[in-house]
């Protein structure tokens, strides 16, 4: 029995040993954040150039309520996209119950008017527009963060007072995920 141990160990050995051997040299702490930042800064560009053409998607994994309440969610199926004047709004908060979008929230799928985009004194772009559905319209305002590809998005319905918030980032149209359910 002893014989098999001392076998398994010298072969668990053999085998760290080969694994080590073919790792690459190791990367500095100061070089990872050096191509940390170059990443982040290629993220931002792709995102602000996808929100200068208008053709962008906000995922959202997490939702503000009116009174501050705030729920994590997919971000797959919470979601503003922008494809030059037609926008999506969607949310779904993966519910037992459905909702009317049959994915437990509602969808918006509109036309944008008065579409205006700004930057502020700090770089951050900021959008207002109106989405206008068949069933119901909202005044859709986005913060997009200088140097990042994050962004809140703040929904005000036209039908009630129950303003949400989206925390999310900015993805390209052609590179969303988003699953778009049934529009009112």
């Amino acid at each position: 029995m002893r014989i098999v141990i001392t076998i398994m160990i010298m072969l668990m050995y053999g085998m760290t040993w080969h694994i080590k051997a073919q790792k690459p040299e190791s990367v500095s702490d100061s070089e990872k954040e050096i191509i940390q930042e170059k990443l982040d800064s290629i993220i931002a560009l792709r995102a602000e150039r996808a929100v200068n053409q208008r053709k962008f998607v906000i995922e959202a994994d997490r939702v503000e309520f009116k009174y501050g309440e705030t729920v994590y969610v997919n971000s797959n199926t919470n979601f503003v996209s922008v494809d030059g004047d037609k926008s999506v709004v969607q949310v779904a908060f993966n519910g037992p119950i459905s909702g009317p979008n049959g994915i437990g929230g509602i969808t918006l799928d509109g036309t944008i008017s008065d579409f205006e985009q700004k930057k502020d004194k700090k770089g951050n772009i900021i959008i207002s527009m109106n989405v206008m559905g068949s069933g119901i319209s909202a005044l859709i305002n986005i913060n997009m963060y200088v140097g990042s590809n994050k962004a809140s998005v703040t929904i005000l319905p036209n039908f009630n007072s129950n303003r949400l918030t989206l925390t999310g980032v900015v993805v390209p149209l052609s590179k969303s995920r988003v699953y778009k359910g049934s529009s009112i």
